[in-house]
């Protein structure tokens, strides 16, 4: 099977101060690929190049060297805006607009694509009723109404709004209560199971990521020092490995 993503030796540094001095590198020499039905999670601290590696691949920064390539094209021959609609992008804060309905913040991209009202409405709710939402009580609400874990499932739907091949998702849980947390957690592991989306997830919490990954990619130091299935991540004998399940036990 195909690879939808792949990371081909990407590297990262922030602009030099001077004529040809090179700035400080946060990620280098990353390589790896995800295949439909695949959660590749991105575990490590704070500082490790999780976050930017994940905006190498939506463009949100341009890497410095290296190839990544999306449904076997290089991002770096298509338009930003376009790579961007056709990745489905969860983050922390969600970002929902506070003056659109949850059934508008659901429709954005389908809407800039072009689809008809009634197709969008329709996408809507039905995602609405994936994530768990009963689109009657929320498809007209807006982000303020919400609970946390609302605006959290309302911020899934709309990524997956356009059926995206690639999802990726910056620590969507992380500042939310436990529970809601653990609830999440389990809703998206069942949702991983019915989608079949190449999904890249980061965290720093090994629990989450030995839950929803099927492989686990460990970064230190802006490069990726251990990648493998959960059960091999347990096996390791890599330094960071042990550090991450010793601070879980």
């Amino acid at each position: 099977m195909t690879a939808v993503l792949e990371v081909r030796r990407a590297r990262y540094a922030l602009p030099g101060r001077g004529k040809g001095e090179g700035g400080r590198v946060l990620v280098d020499d990353v390589s790896f690929s995800v295949r439909a039905g695949e959660t590749l999670v991105l575990l490590g601290r704070s500082g490790s190049g999780k976050t930017t590696t994940l905006k190498l691949i939506n463009r949100l920064l341009e890497s410095t060297n290296g190839d990544i390539l999306v449904a076997g094209r290089s991002t770096r021959g298509m338009e930003a805006h376009r790579l961007r609609r056709g990745i489905g992008y969860v983050i922390q804060d969600v970002g929902l607009f506070p003056h659109f309905t949850v059934e508008q913040n659901i429709g954005l991209v389908p809407r800039l694509e072009g689809w008809d009202a009634g197709r969008i409405a329709d996408r809507a709710r039905e995602l609405l009723s994936l994530v768990g939402l009963d689109p009657a009580r929320f498809a007209g609400r807006r982000p303020h109404e919400l609970s946390g874990g609302q605006r959290q499932r309302v911020g899934v739907a709309r990524a997956l709004a356009a059926d995206p091949p690639l999802l990726l998702l910056d620590e969507p849980f992380g500042a939310l209560d436990p529970i809601t947390r653990a609830e999440l957690q389990r809703e998206f592991r069942r949702l991983e199971e019915r989608l079949g989306k190449a999904m890249v997830f980061v965290t720093h919490d090994v629990r989450e990521g030995m839950l929803l990954g099927s492989r686990i990619g460990l970064m230190q130091d802006g490069h990726v020092v251990f990648l493998g299935t959960p059960a091999e991540f347990r096996e390791s004998s890599h330094p960071e490995c042990r550090a991450f399940l010793e601070a879980a036990a």
